[in-house]
């Protein structure tokens, strides 16, 4: 691990879900909180999302989903993950997600989630103390 590099995120839209400004701005704070950010613009594939966080070497895998489709998506990423072996690889995310859905996507080991409204400094804050916890940065 090259402790001198940044922390590298890779910010994703899977499926259908065409509205990307959310994912823009969380991009951007986190660029502005000094991260590297890998945008993979929309109607990425779960496949896609991993295999570009594979070979970004990222740290941190950022879903932005809106359309519903979340009790979908987390858990594919999440078993192609194991399935290649970035056990050190943070998966998290947000956007309207009832926070029981939450609680069961984090006990399948998708970490922390988002809702409208919380602030980039969180957010930032919390893939910072992950990646350090876990990819020894």
């Amino acid at each position: 691990m090259n402790t001198n590099r940044p922390i590298r995120v890779l910010v994703a839209k899977v499926g259908l879900d065409g509205h990307d400004r959310g994912a823009k701005v969380i991009a951007t704070a986190l660029r502005d909180a000094g991260m590297e950010v890998i945008y993979t613009g929309l109607r990425q594939t779960p496949e896609m999302v991993v295999n570009a966080a594979l070979q970004e070497d990222a740290d941190a895998i950022g879903v932005s989903i809106l359309s519903g489709a979340h009790m979908t998506v987390f858990p594919k990423i999440i078993a192609l993950m194991k399935e290649k072996k970035m056990t050190d690889v943070l998966l998290t995310g947000g956007g309207i997600i009832p926070e029981e859905d939450m609680q069961q996507l984090q006990e399948a080991g998708v970490g922390k989630l988002f809702a409208p409204g919380t602030t980039t400094g969180e957010i930032a804050g919390y893939i910072r103390e992950w990646v350090a916890e876990h990819r020894n940065f």
